[in-house]
């Protein structure tokens, strides 16, 4: 990627108090860089860092807790001698792909209801949470782009989104609940960087792209820095509201496939679908059927709220692409699956992608 423009950021309040933030899930991933970033801002006097264990970060105030622990209420009120919390930025999310479904669902669920509830017992003014654009659906029909006020029509079909729409519906239900206290969302595009292993970055880690004949997939991505920079102005409160983040436009399939230099092997829909159910039914990939409509179907977002702000993403969807595909390279998946290196060498071996093609038929 190119040199980038700084980001225009749009003008505060010189005259409002310093800030004092909490950040949950700030030892790793994107919590991490989201505390380094925010503890250097003019106008935050104070950063709470709180996690399971202390992080990296320096010139935070490091608290060790579980986020589902209702204490974190203590936390944020402050004491004498400290200021209460103005703002807390709630990033500890479980999305593995390896994680136990309940378990994973009892953490995401039940901690973002946690810090909700606590921060409206402590005065908190401001919470931002981070959903995905994953919410809206991918449909044939959808708008491209999708405006932030669009109906999320996902479904829990696919892994991991019933945890994120049940997060937005605590979201909508916080302020009425508890008046004064003001929540906002961020729905990234398809998220690259920080650590971000999912689905859809997996999806170019397999030796040849699968594409459902008949359909018409757009790509849109969203680099974890400047997710972290809309977090920046989520938290100081320069833009509100549900807020979607990605770059500018969208990549066709076949842009993808020339950027990527990956072929494409195309199954009709009801193969593809069939074998995906199959193959997670079985145990042997650790995503749904229901992923795969998002790289069949557009859920393309605009991103409005954040540019009318000032803002503006420093990443284009080919830079973002071509760093996702150094970020992946060496890794192989078939059908979601990651596999090691013994695994790799006996099935990406001599006929490379045939016998891995071939081999996931055979598992089918």
């Amino acid at each position: 990627m190119s040199s980038p423009e700084p980001i225009v950021r749009a003008a505060r309040n010189d005259a409002a108090a310093p800030l004092t933030i909490a950040v949950t899930g700030a030892a790793d991933g994107v919590g991490a860089l989201f505390t380094e970033r925010i503890a250097a801002v003019p106008g935050v006097r104070r950063v709470l860092a709180l996690d399971e264990r202390p992080g990296d970060t320096e010139d935070v105030e490091w608290h060790t807790l579980d986020v589902r622990d209702p204490a974190i209420a203590d936390r944020l009120r402050g004491d004498g001698e400290s200021p209460p919390v103005d703002v807390v930025v709630h990033l500890a999310l479980d999305l593995g792909l390896d994680s136990d479904p309940a378990a994973r669902s009892a953490y995401n669920v039940r901690g973002t209801q946690t810090v909700l509830t606590a921060a409206a017992a402590a005065g908190v003014r401001r919470v931002v949470l981070c959903t995905s654009a994953m919410v809206y659906g991918a449909l044939a029909d959808n708008d491209v782009p999708l405006s932030e006020d669009a109906e999320l029509r996902a479904t829990a079909d696919a892994g991991g989104v019933d945890d994120l729409l049940e997060i937005e519906r605590l979201a909508e239900r916080a302020p009425h609940a508890h008046p004064g206290l003001t929540v906002t969302v961020l729905r990234p595009a398809v998220l690259v960087g920080g650590g971000a292993d999912t689905t859809l970055t997996r999806y170019f880690e397999s030796p040849r792209l699968l594409v459902v004949a008949g359909s018409q997939p757009r790509w849109q991505f969203c680099h974890v820095d400047d997710l972290v920079s809309a977090l920046e102005y989520a938290a100081l409160g320069l833009v509100e509201g549900p807020v979607s983040v990605g770059c500018d436009g969208w990549l066709e399939q076949d842009e993808v496939e020339e950027l990527s230099d990956i072929r494409r092997m195309e199954l009709p829909s009801a193969v593809a679908l069939g074998a995906a159910s199959r193959l997670h039914r079985l145990g042997l990939t650790p995503s749904p059927a229901g992923d795969l409509a998002y790289t069949m179907h557009p859920w393309v977002v605009s991103g409005s709220r954040l540019h009318a702000a000032g803002w503006r993403p420093r990443w284009s969807n080919e830079d973002v692409l071509a760093a996702l595909l150094d970020e992946v390279a060496g890794r192989h998946t078939v059908a979601g699956r990651r596999l090691g290196a013994k695994d790799a060498a006996t099935t990406l071996g001599a006929a490379g992608a045939t016998v891995a093609l071939v081999g996931t038929a055979a598992l089918v």
